[in-house]
């Protein structure tokens, strides 16, 4: 990749707000996240206002293009699958340098004369979905979706299915999209964060703490089941909570799908790991880690398989997955858009890794609100009230950055 010239007095917030800037006035997407553990965010710029894909989920493998995936939990016309390639490439670790992909190198020369002449402080006119907005479930609405689902469940119709919900709340005077980045940052260090803003998608902001599927740079393919939750309690250390026999049977479920989806491709030779407590803010969840070492099996597409058989995951939506997904379709009253879908970055450049994330505890940003939006899984001993507690749980992680 070639380089972009920053001017060297620049602090490197306000180069990272530049670029932004950048990219959402001449109606481009943009893409900034930070890794789990990560001290440094990245930012990926596409210079194509287009970027819709219709089809398959991206390729994982290293020769595939480097870029941003942004994928819908139903795809459809009014939620396209998104592939945001890597043409401006911007790691905070390394503030001087702005890499340019060979295919946007012959632009060099229009993009140092549009950055030059971009103010430090531009506006940032993020990108507006134009989709209508979610309906909002009241408490009484929500818990009679939770009790057909149960029901659902001892009629045999499905075995699990997981509910979701959306809530309007409205953005505080002065909120700024970037200022709520850094703070989600700091809030949730173990936690994928986001920043996404695309024409006709949107904005949206999150922090996920769980991963759909990974290639990592030493080829090493990695997933997780991550469902069964509860409040973390003060004084008690997250190994030393207690779990309930529902929330166990919800985190084996899902550990039983990954495992049947290795079944499908044949392969054995996976290492297993959990289930473990793993803390996500004020919340505790099971966690069972799945790898693969591809340099030791015959799957060189093994990373692109996978991620088609597991989204979406019984930790999103139930199972078995067809009746769960036609059950959510009839019962569950409001469009999730991208929330439970998916989003990371493919084949890093330098690294060639592809770390893909659940897109969870995450908001939708509108002119003046935020639709937020969270969800549990029903299993046979699901409450409704419960249930609805969880998710006003869950709305706080990312709710946070409102107040």
């Amino acid at each position: 990749m070639q380089q972009l010239a920053w001017n060297p007095e620049l602090p490197t917030a306000m180069r990272l707000r530049q670029l932004v800037a950048l990219a959402l006035t001449s109606g481009r997407p943009v893409a900034l996240w930070r890794l789990p553990g990560a001290a440094h965010a990245r930012l990926c710029l596409t210079l194509k206002a287009d970027t819709a894909l219709t089809g398959l989920p991206p390729v994982l493998e290293p020769t595939a293009p480097a870029g941003f995936a942004f994928f819908p939990f139903w795809d459809s016309d009014h939620n396209p699958p998104l592939f945001l390639p890597a043409d401006l490439f911007f790691d905070l670790a390394t503030p001087d340098k702005i890499q340019v992909s060979a295919a946007a190198a012959v632009r060099l020369p229009e993009l140092r004369q549009r950055f030059a002449a971009l103010p430090p402080t531009a506006p940032l006119p993020w990108h507006m979905s134009p989709q209508p907005i979610p309906k909002a479930s009241s408490q009484a609405d929500y818990e009679l979706f939770v009790a057909a689902g149960v029901a659902a469940i001892e009629q045999g119709k499905v075995q699990k299915v997981v509910s979701s919900r959306a809530v309007r709340r409205p953005l505080p005077v002065g909120f700024d999209a970037l200022a709520a980045f850094q703070d989600l940052q700091q809030r949730y260090p173990n936690a994928f964060v986001s920043l996404v803003s695309a024409p006709g998608v949107g904005t949206w902001l999150g922090a996920t703490p769980e991963v759909l599927a990974e290639i990592t740079e030493d080829s090493v393919f990695r997933t997780m089941a991550l469902a069964g939750t509860q409040l973390a309690q003060p004084g008690v250390a997250p190994a030393a909570s207690l779990w309930t026999a529902k929330e166990m049977e919800e985190h084996a479920m899902v550990a039983r799908y990954i495992v049947n989806c290795f079944k499908q491709l044949r392969l054995r030779e996976y290492d297993e790991r959990g289930p473990r407590v793993a803390a996500a803010g004020n919340l505790l969840h099971l966690r069972t880690d799945f790898a693969v070492q591809l340099n030791q099996v015959p799957f060189p597409n093994l990373g692109t398989d996978m991620l088609r058989l597991l989204h979406p995951t019984p930790a999103v939506a139930g199972m078995p997955k067809q009746p769960a997904l036609e059950f959510l379709r009839r019962h569950e009253g409001y469009d999730r858009a991208y929330y439970a879908g998916f989003l990371g970055p493919v084949n890093l450049p330098e690294t060639g890794s592809s770390r893909l994330f659940v897109n969870l505890r995450c908001l939708q940003l509108r002119p003046n609100e935020a639709i937020l939006y969270a969800g549990t899984g029903l299993t046979a001993d699901s409450d409704p009230t419960r249930e609805w507690q969880e998710t006003e749980l869950k709305f706080q992680t990312i709710g946070a950055v409102l107040e």
